[in-house]
C-alpha cells in the first residue's frame, strides 16, 4: 500500500544560526517521570548537558532530582533556579477528568515554569505541546502546525494545553527564547499510555474501530521524539517564537495501525466496527456518565472510560502533518521507523 509522507511545501527554512550545544550547560526537565520525558533527560545526558529532573515523587534514577509539583509556584521557582535551559512536558494527559485539574496542571502549571524562567534569567524555554491544540474536529491531511486555539480545541486536555502554549511563545522575548514543539501520538516500549490502553482493552475484546479505520494517522516513536525536543532546544535560536509538530512522517491507516501494535504485544487485532455516529453518541453518554461520578462523591469515578466524543473523533478522522518546516527549522529527522519501532516494540513485550 502506498501512503503519503507528510512532507509538503511550507515556508522557508530559518538562516543558519549556530546551535546551543550542552558542554555543561544546565538543564531542567520538567516531567521526566513520564516516558517521553525521561528519554528527553537521558538524551541531554548523552549529549553533556548537565541535567536536573523535576517531578513530584523522587525515581531514584540517573539524573539530579528537584522534587515538587509545578502547580507549586515555590517549587517550581526553587527548581528553575540556577539554569540556563527549561524543557517543560510535565502535564496532566487524559480524556476525561475534572476541568479545573487540567486548568491548574497545564495552565496554571506552565505561567508558573514561564514566570520562573523569566525571574531567574535562564534564557530558553521548550514547550512540550500537542498537535491537539490545533484540531477542531475535521480531518488534517498534511496540515502545517496551525494556530493554537484554547477555544476549538477538543477536550479538556487539548484546550488547556493550546492555552498553555500561547502564553509560554508570547514570552518569546530579547532576552528569553522560546519554542513549542508538538510531538504526535507517542509510542515506544514501556508505554503505559497509548501502547499500555490499547493492550488492555484489545485483550479485553473491548477494542474497537470507529467506522472502517481507514483514516490516515501520524505517530511518533519515542527516540524520535526526544530527539527533536532535543533539537528544539539546541537549535533554539532559530526556531524560537515558533511551534513545531513532530511525526515519524508515516501516515498509516489507524487500523492497520492499531493491529500492528496489538502483534506487537501479543493482544488480538481489533475486529469490532462502530459506525461513527453511534460512536459519537456512546461517546456523549459516557461523558455524561463520568462528568456524574466526578459530582457524586459515593459513585465510583471512571478514570478509563470506553468511549469518549474525542476518541471518536481521533479514531475517525485524519491527522497527519506537513513534517518540511520542522525538518528544516530543526535540522532533524527521525531515525526509527514505524517498522523498526514496532520490532523493539516486540521485543519488550517478549521480556
Amino acid at each position: 500500500m502506498t501512503h503519503p509522507t507528510g512532507d509538503t511545501l511550507g515556508p522557508p527554512a530559518a538562516p543558519t544560526v549556530s546551535p546551543v550545544g550542552g558542554a555543561g550547560q544546565r538543564v531542567l526537565v520538567t516531567g521526566a517521570s513520564g516516558m517521553l520525558g525521561g528519554a528527553v533527560a537521558d538524551l541531554l545526558a548523552a549529549r553533556g548537558w548537565d541535567v536536573t529532573v523535576m517531578q513530584r515523587r523522587s525515581s531514584g534514577g540517573r539524573h539530579r532530582e528537584s522534587l515538587g509539583d509545578v502547580r507549586d509556584e515555590d517549587a517550581v521557582a526553587r527548581a528553575v533556579a540556577g539554569q540556563d535551559a527549561v524543557v517543560h512536558l510535565a502535564a496532566k494527559v487524559d480524556v476525561v477528568g475534572p476541568w479545573m485539574d487540567f486548568v491548574r496542571v497545564n495552565a496554571t502549571g506552565t505561567r508558573h515554569v514561564v514566570e520562573a524562567v523569566r525571574a531567574s534569567g535562564a534564557g530558553r524555554l521548550v514547550q512540550v505541546s500537542s498537535p491537539s491544540v490545533a484540531h477542531t474536529g475535521r480531518s488534517l491531511a498534511g496540515a502545517g502546525a496551525g494556530p493554537a486555539s484554547p477555544m476549538r480545541a477538543r477536550g479538556s486536555y487539548a484546550r488547556t494545553k493550546a492555552a498553555a502554549e500561547l502564553f509560554a511563545l508570547l514570552a518569546d522575548s530579547p532576552d528569553l527564547a522560546v519554542t513549542a514543539v508538538r510531538p504526535h501520538l507517542v509510542w515506544g516500549p514501556g508505554d503505559t499510555q497509548l501502547v499500555g490502553r490499547i493492550a488492555e482493552r484489545a485483550k479485553q475484546g473491548r477494542l474497537a474501530l470507529v467506522g472502517p479505520g481507514t483514516a490516515l494517522i501520524d505517530t511518533t516513536y519515542v527516540d524520535n521524539a526526544a530527539e527533536a525536543v532535543v533539537a528544539a532546544l539546541e537549535r533554539i535560536e532559530q526556531a524560537r517564537g515558533e511551534a513545531f509538530v513532530v511525526t515519524n512522517g508515516e501516515p498509516r491507516p489507524v487500523g492497520e495501525l492499531l493491529a500492528a501494535i496489538c502483534r506487537a504485544v501479543g493482544a488480538p487485532p481489533p475486529r469490532l466496527h462502530v459506525p461513527r455516529p453511534v460512536a459519537w453518541a456512546l461517546g456523549g453518554a459516557v461523558e455524561a456518565a463520568v462528568a456524574v461520578s466526578e459530582r457524586v462523591e459515593l459513585l465510583p469515578t471512571i478514570t478509563q472510560p470506553p468511549l469518549t466524543r474525542f476518541l471518536a473523533e481521533q479514531l475517525s478522522t485524519a491527522h497527519w502533518f506537513d513534517q518540511r518546516r520542522t525538518r528544516e527549522v530543526l535540522d532533524w529527522e527521525p531515525r526509527v521507523s514505524i517498522a523498526e519501532g514496532l520490532e523493539r516494540l516486540a521485543e519488550h513485550a517478549c521480556g
